[in-house]
């Protein structure tokens, strides 16, 4: 029952990417090197109750929660992208309720200069 209650809601499409060495930029920067590792549906939900206040505690107000259908391997050190916005990874919850059926993906939004 709760995977197709997952599943109904699975209404955004986000790809996950992980860094790939270092290339150098116009200006001589060495900046990182992302390539894509997964493209999955998920869900964005709203962090509520003690989860919000545990991210506004350490001042990350733009802090999102996104459930996936089970999938091992997604790490934090990866990010995340989704409508075109960048995510860092804060937190990855394998396995939510030990049945193989979710992992929540707990992710910072960056902010871009300019």
């Amino acid at each position: 029952m709760a995977t197709k209650l997952l599943v109904n809601r699975l209404n955004r499409r986000i790809t996950f990417q992980k860094q790939d060495g270092f290339t150098t930029n116009d200006e001589g920067i060495s900046v990182p090197n992302w390539v894509d590792h997964a493209t999955v549906w998920a869900s964005r939900r709203p962090l509520r109750g003690r989860e919000f206040f545990a991210a506004a505690a350490v001042n990350a107000e733009n802090t999102v929660r996104y459930e996936i259908r089970y999938r091992p391997g997604i790490t934090p050190d990866m990010r995340l992208l989704d409508s075109g916005r960048t995510y860092s990874i804060s937190a990855v919850l394998e396995d939510v309720y030990g049945d193989r059926t979710q992992t929540h993906v707990m992710a910072l939004e960056e902010l871009r200069n300019g």
